[in-house]
C-alpha cells in the first residue's frame, strides 16, 4: 500500500523521488523547496526563483499536448518549467536548454534527486546556436518562458543568473519561436507565457508567430488580481502547414484566468490549476 503524504490537509500526488529517501540536501545558499507532487527543486536564495509563470507555462502546454513523447525546454532555466511538465507527462522524454552553468547545475541536482536522470537531459548552451539541437531532432511539445524585456529597458539585478531570465540577454520571444518552429514534430504544439500589457507587447508575440509560420491556436489572458487588466498572455502555437486554410488565421481567445480574488485569495480556478500540476490549492 502506498504511503498517504498530506500537506494541511492536502493528499499530496505522485511518488515519492529518489532523493527524499536519499536525504540529499541543499548547499550553502541553496534552498531545496517544493515543485509538482512530491519533487523537489533546488535554487538559489539570493538567485533566480521559480515562479507563477513558469507552473502556468507547464500546465497550458501539457494540458494540450497529453500525448507527447519528445518535449523541448527552451532558456530551461534551473529547470522547473521542465520537470513540472515532466511530473504530468511522467512517460516522455525530455532535451531542455539553457546557457548559465549556475542553472545547468541546479537542474541536474533537482533532476537527479527527482529521478527524471534517464528521461531528461539537460544541455548547457544558448539554444540560437545551431550545435546544441540537431536539425533533425523534433518534438511533440515546445516549451519555453521567455525573458519578457530588452536589454536596455530597465535596471538590472545585481545578481547575473536573475538578468538572464528577465531580460533579453539570448534572445527574444521571436527566437522562442523560430526554433520551436523548426524542432516541431508534424502537429506538435509550442506553448509559451509572454506580457500582453503594455499592447506592444502583445504586438512581438503575434509577430514573432507570424514570421516563424506558426498559428496561434489559443491564447489565454492572464489577470494577477481580479480587479486588474490581463498582464500576461499564454500562447498555443502549431505550424501553419499542419492546419486547413481555414485555421491558419484563427484563434481562440479563452476567458481571463484569474491568479486572486478581489478579496487577495486563490481564485477557485487556479486552485484547480495548481492542483494539476501537483501543488496544493
Amino acid at each position: 500500500m502506498e504511503k498517504r503524504i498530506t500537506f494541511k490537509g492536502w493528499t499530496v500526488p505522485g511518488p515519492v523521488p529518489p532523493g527524499a529517501e536519499r536525504g540529499i540536501l541543499p548547499q550553502a545558499g541553496e534552498s531545496l523547496d517544493s515543485l509538482s507532487g512530491n519533487f523537489k527543486i533546488f535554487q538559489l536564495k539570493d538567485g533566480h526563483r521559480f515562479s507563477t509563470d513558469d507552473l502556468l507555462t507547464a500546465w497550458y502546454g501539457s494540458s494540450f499536448a497529453a500525448r507527447a513523447e519528445r518535449v523541448l525546454d527552451l532558456g530551461s532555466g534551473i529547470g522547473s518549467v521542465g520537470m513540472m511538465a515532466a511530473w504530468r507527462l511522467a512517460q516522455a522524454n525530455f532535451v531542455t536548454i539553457e546557457a548559465q552553468e549556475i542553472s545547468v547545475t541546479l537542474a541536474r541536482r533537482s533532476a537527479e534527486y527527482n529521478g527524471l536522470s534517464t528521461r531528461y537531459e539537460i544541455r548547457q548552451g544558448d539554444f540560437r546556436d545551431p550545435s546544441v539541437i540537431g536539425p533533425d531532432e523534433k518534438f511533440d511539445l515546445v516549451l519555453g518562458s521567455p525573458p519578457y524585456f530588452p536589454i536596455d529597458s530597465g535596471a538590472l539585478s545585481d545578481h547575473p543568473q536573475k538578468i538572464a531570465c528577465r531580460f533579453e540577454t539570448r534572445g527574444d520571444i521571436s527566437d522562442y519561436c523560430k526554433t520551436a518552429a523548426s524542432h516541431l514534430r508534424p502537429a506538435g504544439v509550442f506553448a509559451c507565457i509572454f506580457p500582453i500589457s503594455p499592447a506592444h507587447q502583445k504586438e512581438r508575440v503575434l509577430a514573432a508567430a507570424r514570421e516563424s509560420g506558426l498559428t496561434i491556436l489559443r491564447q489565454r489572458p492572464v489577470r494577477l488580481k481580479e480587479t486588474d487588466s490581463p498582464l500576461l498572455g499564454l500562447f498555443l502555437m502549431m505550424t501553419r502547414e499542419d492546419l486547413p486554410e481555414a485555421s491558419r488565421s484563427q484563434t481562440f481567445v479563452e476567458p481571463d484566468l484569474i491568479i486572486r480574488t478581489q478579496d487577495g485569495l486563490i481564485h477557485p480556478e487556479y486552485s484547480l490549476v495548481k492542483m494539476s500540476v501537483g501543488f496544493p490549492p
